[in-house]
Formats: C-alpha cells, sequence, structure tokens
C-alpha cells in the first residue's frame, strides 16, 4: 500500500546534520581541501576515518546483522548534504553509496562488512558519466582473471577493493594492489578520476553485473542531488552573506535591486532542489516510483547547482576569481556532477519514456 512521503527532516535527521556538520567544521576547512587539491594525495582518508569508524556513516546502507547501521537513503542524502556543503575530498558517495549498493544487490555479506565498517574503500568500476541503464565498457574474464582497462573511475585512487563488470556478465570484486590505478585530469580536483588497468588480476565473482550496476548508479544519482542541494545552498548562503558586508557607495551591495532579484530567483531554484532530492532519497527508501524520482531530481539538479556556484564567482567579484577563496571548488564540483550518473538531458528523456510524454 502507498504511504504519503514525508519530505521534511525529521529530528532524527537534523542530528545527525548537526554532527556531520560539527566534523566538518573541525575537519574540513576550505584552506586545507585547496591544499589538498595541489599534492598528490587528494583524499582526505582521515576525514574518511572519522565519518567511517568514529561516526559509522559508512554503513548507514548496510544492515545491523552485517555490522551497519541499517538506517536509509534519507539519512544517507542528509550527510551527502553536508559532504556537499564542504566540497569535502572523500569517497563517501562512491563507497558507502554506489559501491555499497552494488554489494547489496549481489548479497556479498563478507564485504559489506568490510565497507560498513570503513575498513575497506569500495568503487564500482563503471566510469562517473554512466546513468543507470546506461551502457558502460566491460572487461575480458578468463580463468579467474580480469584483462583490460577502463577509464572515468571515481575515487579508484582511494578504493581498497573495485567491483569490476565483466564481459561474461559477472560483476568481480579485485583487491586495489593487483590493479595499476594512473590518475586522470579531473575538472573537480576533490572527487578525482582515474584509469584503471587489469593485466590479469586475480577476481572474485559476486553476481550479475547490470541489475547490480543499475542499482548502483541509481542510487547514485538519486542521492548525488542531496551532495548537489548542499553545495547549491552552501554558495547561496556565503554569497548573501558576502553581499551583507560588501559595501560600494557606502552601502552594503546586497542592497541593491538587481542583485536582490538574482539572490531571490536562486533562492527559488534551490528550494525546489531540496524538494526533487528529498523526493528521490525517500523514493529510494521506501522503494516507491524511485526510477521517476530520481529521473525527476537529476533533471533539476544540475543547472541549480552550476547557476549557484556561478553566481557565488561572479558576485564575490575579484576575490571569487581568485584560488585562495574556495568559490572554484564549488564551481568545478558543480560542472563535474552536471554529468555524473548521467547528464540532465539523459535523465529528461529517460523520464519522458518512463510516464509516456514523448516529445512531438
Amino acid at each position: 500500500m502507498s504511504t504519503q512521503p514525508d519530505l521534511l527532516y525529521s529530528e532524527e535527521e537534523e542530528a545527525l546534520r548537526a554532527a556531520v556538520r560539527d566534523l566538518l567544521g573541525d575537519h574540513c576547512d576550505a584552506a586545507g581541501v585547496i591544499a589538498r587539491t595541489e599534492s598528490d594525495a587528494p583524499h582526505d582518508l582521515s576525514l574518511w576515518k572519522a565519518l567511517a569508524e568514529a561516526m559509522g556513516l559508512a554503513g548507514l546502507l548496510v544492515p545491523e546483522a552485517l555490522g551497519g547501521q541499517g538506517a536509509t537513503h534519507r539519512e544517507a542524502a542528509v550527510v551527502l548534504e553536508e559532504l556537499g556543503r564542504a566540497v569535502a575530498p572523500v569517497p563517501y558517495l562512491t563507497s558507502a553509496v554506489v559501491a555499497t549498493e552494488a554489494l547489496l544487490a549481489c548479497e556479498a555479506d563478507d564485504l559489506l562488512a568490510e565497507l560498513a565498517s570503513g575498513r575497506k574503500i569500495g568503487a564500482l568500476a563503471v566510469a562517473l558519466n554512466v546513468a543507470p541503464g546506461g551502457a558502460y565498457r566491460a572487461v575480458r574474464h578468463e580463468d579467474g582473471l580480469l584483462h583490460g582497462r577502463l577509464t572515468g573511475i571515481a575515487d579508484a585512487a582511494a578504493a581498497d577493493v573495485l567491483l569490476v563488470p565483466a564481459e561474461d556478465g559477472g560483476l568481480y570484486a579485485v583487491g586495489a594492489d593487483a590493479v595499476t590505478v594512473t590518475p586522470q585530469i579531473s575538472l573537480d580536483l576533490t572527487r578525482p578520476l582515474a584509469t584503471v588497468t587489469f593485466d590479469g588480476a586475480r577476481a572474485r565473482r559476486l553476481g550479475d553485473a547490470e541489475p547490480a550496476v543499475r542499482r548502483a548508479l541509481r542510487a547514485g544519482a538519486g542521492l548525488l542531488a542531496a551532495e548537489q542541494l548542499g553545495l547549491a545552498d552552501w554558495t547561496l548562503t556565503e554569497t548573501v552573506r558576502y553581499l551583507k558586508e560588501r559595501k560600494q557607495f557606502n552601502r552594503p551591495v546586497g542592497g541593491f535591486q538587481a542583485l536582490k532579484h538574482r539572490l531571490a530567483q536562486l533562492w527559488l531554484e534551490v528550494v525546489n532542489l531540496r524538494a526533487a532530492a528529498r523526493n528521490a532519497a525517500d523514493a529510494l527508501t521506501r522503494g516507491e516510483d524511485a526510477d521517476v524520482a530520481v529521473a525527476v531530481a537529476q533533471a533539476y539538479a544540475a543547472s541549480v547547482a552550476v547557476h549557484a556556484a556561478e553566481e557565488a564567482v561572479q558576485l564575490h567579484g575579484g576575490i571569487g576569481m581568485t584560488w585562495e577563496h574556495p568559490a572554484h571548488l564549488y564551481l568545478k564540483r558543480a560542472k563535474a556532477d552536471s554529468i555524473a550518473y548521467g547528464t540532465a538531458g539523459a535523465h529528461r528523456a529517460e523520464l519522458a519514456e518512463m510516464v509516456d510524454l514523448q516529445a512531438p
């Protein structure tokens, strides 16, 4: 029986938000994130350890019997909102959501327990731009070994185990020490991409790749909207704060009507994105109309996040153009997110087919 969705945040979700925001406030300052993008170690593994082990957030989607928290996509979405607000360089979406969902589809209990505890980081070896149900590249499987090369794999450099689709239709687990991971030039330096080369890598079959990959990418696309919401909300809030302080002609810049109109329009877009992102997380939790809810969220989220980040850069004036100010981190993440797990156009086309609203 269908139930009416409640998209408001519960007390537990707000408490979770506060705890994650406090942790990020102490461990994920903008200057530190920028410094990491300039280093050979863009992932903040100490922050990941605090999130995954100390707070148990890597196991939110994993049943308690397997060492997880037995929570839902709604709680995971709250975490991703806060990670988006901080542009946190941790593999939460790729490991705690996407890889975890693939393992749940395969009932790979041992690996699930390791990912839930934070002892291992997982990555699905499917290019970041692939949409749910979209075509993806697979490697050759022969005599228990994998051969091939995959590109555009997000957070592969931080992964301990890779979940790899093969041409025989299986999904295989491969240890990161059995493959060659080569960094790619990425626009978003806080979620780096890599090429993964399999040269006779020993692998263990987990299950069928197609349903596992589809489930994983659907959850990734749905909860990516929460990250995009957090990003857009931070950039709007920070821009409003700055325009209240910045003065021109001896008055706050934010008092000029033209800028008020731009901010009001952006606020409306962010409010609408919040509704779409919350609906996607709730639909994934309830298992009702999830495909439609995810497509709606992703059809809308990219343009709002990019718009919010672009406005932040422009309305901060000269300081917004500098490397030292974090606005560029948000713009790059928003741009990269706009093609992650399918473009808005791809999701609109899929949505039109699902609800039978074909273009003339």
